[in-house]
């Protein structure tokens, strides 16, 4: 069945409600193979199923870390013990949130990673802007479309309207000297300038560990991780920007290797939107927020509330410095 015949036939199941014993009649097919042509239809994103949660749901752990962090908003997805499912969840979330700001003329700076790469997987809209979908950090062929923001912002503008900018340069370089080299490059100096400008950033927030995107990567080794760790950093956002876990930046022999908007840059940017799913990311977030650089979190229920937790446990109290948390 071609592509068009399979989207009317799931047009009629899905939008007009016809049963599957109707499509079987109007299309001389059986039932089990009407079956099989819907779910063809989920597979090759012609038909995308989403359940939405009630906002009542998570509404509370959300109000707690907007008044907790000063943020203008928190996103809070219900937990999924599937790891890959909880992603979607929490990026169809952020789709949707997306589809409700984004305006014609709007500059958007995009990271990479698996969360920013399933939104823009996730994004539907029937609203057409023009957009400006311009990519915040260089490209990397390791890890596939996932870690190339060059892929996502062309998926975010074929989604939502609008066009994409990529940035010519590698995400990674081999020593300060080159960076500043292509840092002057013209191409790659109006690139990044036109991200400085975004009214909206869309980031992800990693975890510092031996099986961290980076390290999949080959960006650095298992052992510089744990150097890293040893420096006090806890995470890092957008790819590259370490942090502690008081929200100030670990100063790491890798600062001065990636070609993208710092975190000056970061702050700079009126809504930034950081995304993290994955539990192992409880203290990244933590020091993600503590940096003050975030104006929207979306995350897990579980990682709302460890967050919640583990900010209260560690907050300074009295003068006191924050204690310091492992972690390895």
């Amino acid at each position: 069945m071609e592509t068009d015949e399979l989207t009317r036939l799931a047009t009629l199941y899905y939008v007009d409600g016809l049963t599957q014993e109707d499509l079987s009649r109007t299309f001389s097919i059986s039932r089990a193979k009407v079956g099989r042509l819907l779910k063809r239809a989920q597979e090759e994103g012609i038909v995308e199923i989403r359940v939405r949660h009630h906002p009542r749901d998570t509404s509370e752990l959300e109000q707690q870390l907007v008044t907790r962090f000063r943020l203008e908003r928190a996103i809070v997805s219900i937990n999924h013990k599937d790891q890959d499912k909880q992603r979607e969840l929490l990026a169809g979330l952020v789709a949707s949130h997306l589809d409700r700001i984004l305006s014609d003329g709007m500059i958007v700076a995009v990271g990479m990673g698996r969360n920013i790469s399933s939104i823009s997987q996730h994004a539907i809209s029937s609203t057409r802007r023009s957009c400006q979908f311009v990519c915040a950090i260089g490209g990397a062929y390791r890890g596939g479309e996932a870690m190339n923001a060059d892929h996502i912002c062309r998926r975010l503008a074929a989604r939502f309207g609008g066009e994409s900018e990529t940035l010519y340069a590698p995400a990674l370089v081999v020593d300060p000297q080159a960076r500043a080299a292509l840092l002057q490059n013209d191409t790659v100096k109006q690139t990044l300038d036109h991200a400085r400008r975004a009214q909206l950033a869309l980031i992800g927030i990693g975890d510092i560990n031996e099986d961290s995107n980076m390290v999949r990567m080959g960006w650095f080794t298992p052992e510089e991780i744990v150097a890293v760790r040893q420096l006090g950093a806890v995470g890092d956002m957008m790819g590259y920007d370490f942090i502690d876990l008081t929200g100030q930046p670990a100063r790491t022999p890798f600062a001065d290797r990636v070609i993208g908007l710092s975190f000056e840059d970061l702050v700079r940017i009126p809504n930034v939107i950081a995304v993290a799913s994955e539990i192992t990311k409880t203290t990244a977030v933590l020091g993600a927020l503590r940096t003050g650089a975030i104006n929207t979190l979306a995350t897990t229920e579980a990682i709302a509330q460890s967050v919640l937790s583990l900010d209260e446990a560690t907050r300074p109290r009295q003068g006191a410095g924050v204690t310091g948390i492992s972690a390895s």
